[in-house]
């Protein structure tokens, strides 16, 4: 009696299955590639839809004993910058102190966009107790005008021209190397060309 071949109960191995071990290669090859790729970005400079664009028509209440209500209109005439905050935004209390000293040299007028504040009280009461930058101050509790902007987080600031245009949209608190560097000679670049 002859022994079994122990290599007969077993199938011949397939080539066609080898892929499988080399996916998660694929895989970590292509996710090393995306992120040395964010890597070179500079993740403030998201691209707006608005740029060159006129900003939507837009009417939002003043906050309670602001005063007059922030609109599309008011922002036309001079080159302005539309401010988007809110009170418990901590990364817009590291830019206030900046937004503080443009009003102060009163380059340009800054106009605020109180967004998502569950009590519109709170953003007043904030403005009150770290100094109040802002031309007009419109609330947007419900982020009706924010979505139309597509703004992203706040703190975030539009450059609109005096034709009421949207030229420049800054992500993140404005440092002073910004206001400096891009957009005070922005602001002026913009005032040339529409003389």
């Amino acid at each position: 009696m002859t022994s079994p071949d122990p290599q007969a109960s077993y199938p011949a191995r397939s080539g066609g299955r080898r892929w499988v071990y080399f996916l998660p290669l694929a895989v970590l090859a292509g996710l090393t590639g995306l992120f040395l790729f964010g890597l070179g970005n500079d993740p403030r400079l998201l691209p707006s839809q608005l740029i060159n664009r006129p900003l939507p028509e837009f009417a939002l209440e003043a906050p309670p004993g602001r005063g007059r209500p922030l609109t599309s209109e008011v922002l036309k005439g001079d080159v302005s910058l539309v401010n988007i905050f809110g009170s418990w935004c901590v990364a817009c209390l590291q830019e206030h102190p900046v937004l503080r000293q443009i009003a102060a040299e009163g380059v340009v007028r800054i106009h605020g966009i109180d967004w998502r504040e569950k009590n519109p009280a709170d953003g007043m009461a904030w403005l009150r107790r770290h100094g109040d930058p802002y031309d007009a101050v419109g609330q947007d509790p419900d982020s009706k005008l924010a979505i139309d902007l597509g703004v992203t987080g706040a703190p975030e600031t539009f450059v609109v021209d005096a034709q009421g245009v949207v030229r420049y949209k800054h992500v993140g608190p404005i440092t002073q190397q910004d206001w400096t560097e891009k957009l005070k000679p922005l602001i002026a670049d913009l005032r040339k060309a529409a003389r």
